[in-house]
């Protein structure tokens, strides 16, 4: 599964914390729990013996596995009795601030997160001295894409429903719908997994399309299934699928963004010229006639001609 860097950080800390509670956890049972592979689960652990309260021998964390359970050698170097004093430099305990303060503004975030954050920043305040002044005049304000992480984090942590407005770019329509999240990952953009309750299907969701969510009380239900291979991205088309140029105006440039391509390259007019792979191509003539003045299928030159036909036909039924 692709994941950006703050993604990966808060998986390896919530990894810590599970990993200190189950000595001697299977990998495979890690790996289900954090809806990972088990490869993926590997590759955190060779990282984290290179985490710890310093460099010092003993203080990093001794973590290794025999590839099917995983044993912490030194569960205490976390420990309260080896930490040491904390000292933050001014721009440190500004910078520390100024996120906790905006964090703790986020909606969605459970409240008892939300009263520890608020303590913590409190007495980090009453440390911060002077620094904690300069930091009052700083302010962060997170996109909604923010608010909607936090509220379907909370949903997947408290097993509940949620309801959706979202917002598809190929229909160009805003659809409501509840769904059970299931989870949430990162490839290039932020998704939710979820079981939608409208179609009765595995859905993916993209957290910036979502325009309103709300959680409900009824409890997340989704079916048992199987967790896809998401490491080769989001839609996986083959080598071997024919070859498709579809070429775009300014008001058509999301199919770059919706569909996996090869190549997309600038058209002067602000548009793009776009070449994917699929292994059913006359599928795209419902791309070509959403597209409508906004695009055209180039090539192959069979499946051109059959797009302008479904829009001639189309356009016949209408004038009749």
């Amino acid at each position: 599964m692709a994941v950006n860097a703050i993604d990966q950080t808060r998986r390896m800390l919530s990894l810590v914390t599970y990993l200190r509670e189950r000595p001697g956890a299977h990998v495979a049972d890690v790996a289900r729990a954090f809806g990972i592979t088990e490869d993926e689960l590997i590759s955190d652990l060779d990282v984290l013996p290179m985490c710890g309260t310093s460099f010092r021998g003993g203080d990093l964390l001794d973590i290794d596995t025999d590839g099917d359970r995983i044993w912490w050698r030194n569960p205490n170097a976390l420990g309260a009795e080896a930490a040491e004093p904390l000292r933050l430099a001014a721009d440190e305990a500004t910078a520390l601030l100024v996120a906790a303060r905006a964090v703790a503004t986020l909606p969605g975030l459970r409240e008892g997160d939300r009263d520890a954050l608020l303590r913590a920043t409190a007495k980090l305040e009453a440390a911060a001295g002077e620094a904690a002044g300069a930091s009052s005049r700083l302010s962060v304000t997170f996109e909604s894409e923010g608010g909607v992480f936090a509220e379907v984090d909370r949903a997947i942590s408290e097993r509940r429903r949620l309801w959706l407005r979202y917002y598809s770019p190929a229909r160009d329509e805003l659809t409501e719908r509840e769904v059970d999240p299931i989870r949430l990952f990162a490839v290039g953009h932020t998704y939710m997994e979820a079981w939608c309750r409208l179609s009765e299907a595995r859905r993916t969701f993209r957290l910036d399309r979502v325009a309103e969510i709300r959680l409900l009380d009824e409890a997340a239900a989704p079916p048992e299934i199987e967790l896809r291979d998401l490491s080769a991205g989001l839609v996986q088309p083959s080598a071997e699928d024919p070859e498709v140029v579809v070429e775009v105006g300014p008001g058509g440039r999301w199919v770059a963004e919706y569909y996996p391509h090869d190549r997309a390259e600038e058209l002067p007019d602000g548009g793009l010229r776009i070449t994917l792979r699929t292994p059913a191509p006359a599928s795209l003539r419902r791309l070509a006639l959403r597209l409508g003045s906004d695009g055209r299928i180039v090539s192959p030159p069979e499946l051109a001609d059959s797009a302008r036909e479904a829009a001639a036909a189309a356009l016949a039924a209408y004038d009749g």
